[in-house]
């Protein structure tokens, strides 16, 4: 054990006895280094176990990146070895090559416009989160840094000429700086707009000389703006006196205008066509009682395309620009769809496809013509038999102010009575979907649990009204809805109230303690990955860039009445309560929630006598991205969920 983890361990020990006082009881625990993970309480994983999960383990996915320049081949991310990288593919179903080879995950590619086999990329180093820009040229085989090595980097936006990038860099504090690199002369980098709170930069305008700037204040705040390149003044796009929540912004292919999504009017995000010069604009969703995600546009402008979420599933719409008119869409099987992107050369849409019983992999379709639906990826699934894969039912259930939450629940085959896990988004401004999932597959099947998947008051993709409605000091009536999940649990036949775990990530993980804290009698153990155990601590520590963003949804320690609050609800001041086994898991170069949040409540518990297993990654941050330590992981849950299943 480092010096430092060391020293960490100690003095959160030390904090936690100080403050339960002299009834609390030391546990002398054995600390195990294996590799870089860090393992207490942690037991042995026997071959059987390892055996059964290898093929839910080595099951893919391949997310589309978008077109090359040439129109003729795609970049997709999938993993082949330890991490996810890049790889190109021809044709449908054609071979794929892996292009970039690194230790460290490669975070999604942005292809040239203009110029085949050039896309850049973002890395950072095990999982603190300082990306940086890198080019890569399939020419040479070779990747050029475009930033500047230092701080933390994100983004990646292409001028149409395909000759400059830019991206958002972090600065002092909360301040951020938008910078643009001519992709030969990347040493000439030059920062163009400064300000303080979260900005990106959205699109170039075709003549390059203006960039829309997004400012990103709350999940029901935000705004667009127009940055003149050349003079550097910048103007706000659509100026109103109430928030408004936007998604992206682009430049209309066609010029003249602008199209964006906003919540303007709505509950949901609708997708805008708006005039800059007249300021007027024109809704072309209404009527879509559901947010519009990703949007996209044809390169001569013929035709635009927009998915709706409903109620978790999506459905693609494609329409004529010159008069909004529905163009015929293949029938595209039931999932979630992301990354939609027009094909430089050809009217060709191409778009990432998730099913529930089915790995992510990328299609496409010729729009305008009866072109089928074309399968480019086929992931594989370890060899298993996807017809024994189960497929969510989406329900409500009454919480208890009577707000109806919306939740998806797989079940195995037969009578039960089952045990449950209740598996908790982060976010908050998250939204649970019926995505793929090996884990909950295997759950499922294997051991023989029930997964039910709420999407608890503040989840987004039911309205912005639903998100508001656990803000600030409201933060417990999210956790109440858990203890209403657990109300609906009790009535169903087929469900094991007596055997009911918890397990969330980030946020979630603060859900999963929080439910521990309030709801301990009725729930057999919980699992907190990286999770928030005080907001204040969580608040003071996380990173600079994004505390006062956290702040805007949470609330701000520094007011009296919001630190009485939190120092009422923090679950690390209610440690006493947990007594039933807690697994948490931390990567400890997690810049969002410090690996300090997860030492505090493990001593916490365990000066009170409480069961506590632990995981530390030394090479993760906000979460295992490394197959290795994500398979380490998974085990081990597995092994936490046999022990407290049969207890």
């Amino acid at each position: 054990m480092s010096e430092d983890l060391m020293v960490k361990a100690t003095a959160a020990a030390l904090v936690a006895l100080t403050a339960f006082g002299a009834g609390a009881v030391a546990q002398d625990v054995e600390r195990i280094e294996r590799g870089n993970l860090i393992l207490e309480n942690v037991p042995e994983t026997p071959p059987s176990v390892a055996q059964s999960l290898q093929q839910y383990q080595n099951t893919r996915s391949a997310g589309f990146q978008g077109f090359d320049a040439d129109g003729e081949g795609i970049y997709i991310s999938t993993r082949f070895g330890e991490t996810a990288q890049i790889h190109a593919v021809e044709k449908p179903m054609a071979m794929r090559e892996q292009l970039t080879f690194a230790k460290e995950p490669t975070s999604g590619a942005s292809p040239s416009p203009t110029v085949p086999g050039q896309f850049v990329f973002a890395r950072d180093k095990g999982g603190d989160e300082n990306y940086q820009i890198y080019l890569f040229d399939r020419s040479t085989g070779q990747s050029t840094m475009l930033s500047d090595g230092e701080g933390r980097k994100t983004g990646g936006t292409w001028s149409k000429d395909g000759q400059r990038v830019a991206w958002t860099k972090t600065m002092d504090g909360p301040t951020k700086g938008i910078v643009i690199a001519d992709i030969d002369n990347p040493e000439g980098r030059e920062t163009v707009f400064t300000g303080d709170g979260w900005w990106g930069a959205s699109d170039f305008s075709e003549d390059g000389d203006s960039l829309i700037l997004f400012e990103y204040v709350s999940i029901n705040d935000s705004k667009i703006h127009l940055l003149d390149l050349e003079s550097g003044e910048v103007s706000q796009i659509n100026p109103s006196d109430e928030p408004i929540s936007y998604g992206g912004a682009q430049f209309a292919a066609n010029g003249g205008h602008l199209y964006f999504t906003s919540d303007e009017g709505s509950e949901f995000r609708n997708l805008f066509r708006y005039d800059p010069e007249t300021g007027e604009k024109e809704n072309l969703t209404a009527g879509i009682d559901a947010d519009v995600g990703g949007f996209a546009q044809s390169e001569d402008g013929r035709y635009y395309a927009f998915v709706v979420n409903d109620e978790g599933r999506s459905k693609i719409h494609v329409r004529q620009s010159r008069n909004d008119r529905d163009v015929r869409v293949p029938d595209i099987p039931a999932g979630v769809i992301g990354g939609l992107e027009f094909s430089p050369t050809e009217n060709v849409l191409g778009f990432s496809l998730n099913a529930a019983t089915s790995p992510t992999d990328a299609y496409s379709f010729k729009v305008g013509s009866r072109g089928e639906l074309n399968r480019w990826t086929k992931s594989e699934v370890g060899g298993l038999d996807t017809s024994a894969f189960v497929e969510p039912e989406f329900f409500r259930y009454e919480s208890f102010d009577g707000m109806e939450i919306p939740a998806f629940i797989y079940k195995p085959k037969g009578e039960g009575p089952f045990p449950v896990i209740v598996s908790i988004h982060g976010g908050p401004e998250g939204q649970s979907r019926p995505t793929f999932s090996p884990t909950y597959q295997y759950w499922v099947n294997e051991l023989g649990a029930a997964v039910v998947v709420p999407n608890v008051r503040g989840s987004t993709g039911f309205g912005k009204s639903y998100v508001k409605m656990d803000n600030g000091m409201k933060r417990k009536d999210s956790v109440k809805d858990i203890g209403a999940l657990l109300d609906w649990i009790s009535q169903q036949e087929d469900l094991n109230e007596d055997k009911v775990v918890v397990y969330g990530g980030s946020y979630g993980g603060y859900m999963v303690l929080a439910s521990m804290v309030d709801y301990n009698d009725r729930l057999a153990g919980g699992v907190d990955i990286v999770g928030i155990s005080s907001f204040i601590t969580f608040l003071e520590n996380t990173a600079d860039y994004r505390r006062d963003l956290r702040r805007a949804e949470y609330g701000d320690e520094r007011d009296p009445e919001m630190r009485a609050f939190f120092e009422e609800i923090d679950p690390l001041n209610n440690a006493d309560k947990i007594t039933k086994p807690l697994f948490i898991i931390q990567g400890l170069n997690d810049p969002r929630v410090p690996a300090s949040e997860a030492d505090q409540i493990l001593a916490a518990v365990r000066a009170n006598g409480g069961e506590a297993w632990y995981m530390g990654a030394k090479d993760e941050g906000h979460g295992f991205r490394k197959k290795t330590n994500r398979d380490a992981m998974t085990e081990a849950v597995v092994m936490f969920f046999k022990h407290v299943f049969e207890e």
